[in-house]
């Protein structure tokens, strides 16, 4: 069984106690993609270069285990450094139009890299499309390629009132999204919102996501509209502004009486709620609060200075965590399987378990926490495995009396994990039939009772969560 450029031969090496290892310490290695959810078109000669730039993070203790192997063979530090590509998914989409990304260490143990000259032209027809990641070692060795999520192509941002026919180009409440600052609109004065070490900064090359959530003067079906007070958190810390209202922008005044849906690349301002004179503002690489004065035309305007005009757009995160340290890979680690959702069927000594997602193949197979699942390939989007007795789990299983939580992973033949955010729960029945209190009160050192006991952890209900 082999992948394109992937050599995947089965080891012996691979044992419970192995796995149990990796669990109890994973060395992982993760590589985080964050985009925009739209790009807008580019027509002609011009290049309307994607904002916020496509950000890929690479963490995780795994990728410092790799270069020490290399560096123990002798291997100089060009040869395990690290490199990639980005660009666009398609077939024709030359190397020139790829954009080379420079990995910087960042203080936090990650790597950052952006890729600031992507954009899509108007030969490309497509209505959607994903970013496609490339890696390797400066050695030439492949690690993998990592798509981004679809991304929405649009020729301009909408100045029509959104509907529920374009609910995708809404901003929705608890969706994440990125918010930047074009000083007299030239591109090279873009800062973004970002923090920075706990503290809110106008950055120039990082920008940060945020979670946009409703506050107590509004709902509009789900969606942000202007006039409402929302709240900006920041995914990676949870640090928070303070409550604000979105006010719609337009030649920069703030306009006080719109309350129409937010959709994507809108100009808005931030209005403080409890101050409704101070607006959220940058000055240079520093985020202030700007006092605005009323428009001598219209009371439902407000004058506004160029910092405190945004331009707020939706965005997404994909993540792909995998493990390197118990396998012998000689190719790629792509393509990356994913697991989307669980469904269980039947119960008790023949509880099968159906796993949906991605990228499957005969090369995998479903593991409950450290034991190992017999699995059957459906489709490249389905896999069916049996769900392993309780009794595997724990030696003094008969006298368990509460669930069992183990994490679901797929481990490629040559050793290759890769983690996943689903774990499994075997939840015992505490319901006793009579006839066995019967068994309790009257036998309770007889093989009736183990029976029984036996018998109830194996009638389990079964409980499917996701871990954020």
């Amino acid at each position: 069984l082999s992948l394109p450029g992937t050599c995947i031969t089965p080891l012996g090496i691979l044992t419970r106690e192995s796995v149990r290892q990796y669990l109890q310490f994973p060395p992982d290695q993760s590589v985080r993609i964050l985009h925009a959810k739209v790009a807008q078109k580019s027509y002609g000669n011009e290049k309307r270069f994607f904002c916020p730039p496509p950000c890929v993070y690479i963490s995780g203790s795994g990728w410092k285990l790799k270069q020490d192997l290399l560096k123990a063979t002798g291997a100089g530090e060009s040869c395990y450094r690290l490199y990639g590509y980005m660009g666009l998914d398609s077939s024709c989409v030359a190397q020139a139009d790829t954009s080379k990304l420079a990995f910087e260490d960042q203080p936090d143990a990650r790597m950052f890299a952006c890729a600031k000259s992507l954009y899509i032209s108007d030969t490309d027809k497509r209505k959607h499309f994903r970013l496609v990641l490339k890696l390797f070692l400066g050695n030439g060795q492949e690690i993998g390629s990592f798509l981004s999520k679809l991304i929405k192509v649009i020729s301009k941002p909408s100045q029509k009132r959104q509907s529920m026919k374009n609910a995708d180009l809404c901003i929705s409440t608890g969706s994440r999204v990125a918010l930047f600052n074009r000083l007299r609109s030239q591109t090279v004065s873009t800062r973004y919102l970002a923090v920075e070490r706990g503290a809110f900064v106008a950055s120039a090359r990082q920008w940060t996501a945020f979670t946009v959530t409703l506050g107590m003067n509004g709902f509009c079906e789900g969606f942000i509209c202007y006039g409402c007070v929302v709240q900006l958190v920041c995914t990676d810390s949870g640090v928070a502004l303070p409550p604000m209202v979105i006010r719609k922008v337009n030649k920069q005044h703030a306009i006080l009486d719109v309350d129409e849906p937010v959709s994507q690349l809108h100009k808005c301002a931030f209005q403080f709620k409890d101050n409704s004179q101070m607006y959220l503002c940058l000055s240079n690489e520093r985020i202030i609060q700007y006092q605005v004065s009323s428009s001598l035309r219209e009371q439902s305007r407000e004058v506004l200075n160029d910092g405190s005009c945004w331009t707020i757009i939706g965005t997404e995160a994909v993540e792909y965590t995998f493990c390197e340290g118990l396998a012998c890979v000689q190719g790629s680690v792509s393509p990356i399987p994913v697991i989307t959702g669980l469904e269980v069927n039947g119960g008790g000594h023949v509880a099968m378990l159906e796993v949906n997602g991605e990228n499957f193949g005969p090369h995998l197979k479903v593991w409950f926490g450290n034991v190992e699942a017999e699995t059957m390939l459906r489709s490249p989007k389905s896999m069916l495995c049996v769900v392993p007795d309780v009794s595997v789990f724990s030696g003094e299983w008969r006298w368990l009396r509460h669930p069992i939580t183990v994490p679901l992973s797929l481990i490629r033949l040559d050793g290759l994990i890769y983690r996943s955010t689903f774990s499994f729960t075997y939840t015992p029945e505490h319901n006793t039939p009579p006839q066995a209190r019967g068994a309790l009160q009257n036998v309770p050192e007889s093989d009736t009772l183990i029976d029984f006991i036996h018998q109830e952890f194996t009638r389990t209900n079964f409980h499917l969560f996701m871990q954020n």
